[in-house]
């Protein structure tokens, strides 16, 4: 579809409370740069310059309500933090997104990856992502996919500019991540059914793939209010020396549908 479509579902008899769905996609706004619904992502640095995760010679192709980011090879890095160095192109949704405070919020959507060059079985290397991504609490939740891996990820991260949050429990990490690889076979270009719903009231988050749940963690630790959606090329190689090593000639490329989110609200 060219643009956000809304629809307001009613909720089923004998059900409390309201459904809500919105088809976001728009990919062309990012060739158009008219309402556009996708922005290039990055932080802001020290220094006041801004680190812009754009890498300059990538192609994107819009398809109807599909796009696919080729990027051959990729070349952004960065020697010194670890986020930046992370993510080679990634667009940033240009809405956030409310969690109802009592019920959830889901999203479910198509993704899928090819990539050259890379190592086999090491997703690392080189993969494509959807990411959730709350700045106020660090908290996102991600789905990884390369050639032929495919892993969700849960983390809390110390996002460049985002205020650290406070400790709330000494048993527990400020900071982590949990790479989680699946054992679902995948190929390149194989595209598949990613989604991820989320409870505040619960403090829980849902995986699932293909339509089976297959991953869950609660609690989370903080209560995240709104998101955004990002769409990346990466790769997650730890810096070393004072050096990235993410670099090495390997190409990636992106395939995402649109994203039907749904609303609970009880």
């Amino acid at each position: 579809m060219g643009s956000e479509e809304t629809m307001d579902v009613p909720a089923e008899p004998g059900v409390d409370g309201q459904v809500e769905t919105l088809v976001y996609g728009n990919y062309r706004s990012i060739i158009s740069g008219e309402h556009p619904t996708w922005a290039y992502g990055g932080f802001p640095l020290p220094d006041g310059s801004f680190w812009r995760y754009r890498e300059p010679n990538a192609v994107v192709v819009v398809e109807g309500e599909r796009m696919r980011v080729a990027v051959m090879p990729v070349t952004r890095h960065h020697d010194q933090v670890q986020i930046l160095d992370n993510a080679k192109n990634m667009f940033f949704s240009t809405r956030k997104f409310d969690v109802p405070e009592r019920g959830s919020i889901s999203l479910e959507w198509e993704q899928g990856a090819e990539c050259y060059g890379t190592a086999p079985g090491d997703l690392y290397d080189g993969f494509v992502s959807v990411n959730l991504l709350d700045f106020s609490t660090g908290l996102a939740f991600d789905w990884f996919i390369s050639n032929d891996r495919i892993a969700t990820v849960y983390a809390r991260l110390p996002f460049p500019g985002v205020p650290v949050p406070e400790d709330q429990s000494e048993d527990r990490p400020r900071y982590f991540c949990a790479f989680h690889e699946l054992d679902v076979p995948t190929r390149p270009r194989q595209m598949h059914r990613c989604g991820i719903s989320y409870s505040q009231d619960r403090d829980e988050v849902i995986f699932m793939l293909d339509g089976t749940v297959v991953d869950r963690y609660a609690p989370v630790p903080a209560k995240v209010a709104s998101f955004l959606i990002a769409l990346g090329i990466m790769t997650e190689k730890s810096i070393q020396q004072g050096k990235s090593i993410s670099c090495h000639g390997q190409g990636i490329t992106g395939f995402w549908g649109p994203f039907t989110i749904t609303w609970r609200r009880t």
